[in-house]
């Protein structure tokens, strides 16, 4: 669904800044944060197209 793609694209820009910022003030944690968010983010957008194909394939069997 798009929501659950859009809630990944966020949480991987979020998790980009994080990174970043982890990486600017040597904050190891953050850094680790940011690319844990990022990967959720991934994840979240990847269930999100699986969820659009799954609900095209039942409209088109329908």
């Amino acid at each position: 669904m798009a929501e659950d793609r859009t809630k990944g694209a966020l949480n991987q820009t979020k998790g980009v800044i994080k990174e970043n910022v982890g990486k600017v003030t040597g904050d190891h944690s953050t850094e680790a944060a940011g690319k844990v968010d990022q990967a959720k983010g991934k994840l979240q957008g990847k269930i999100g197209e699986a969820k659009t194909t799954i609900r095209n394939q039942k409209n088109r069997n329908s």
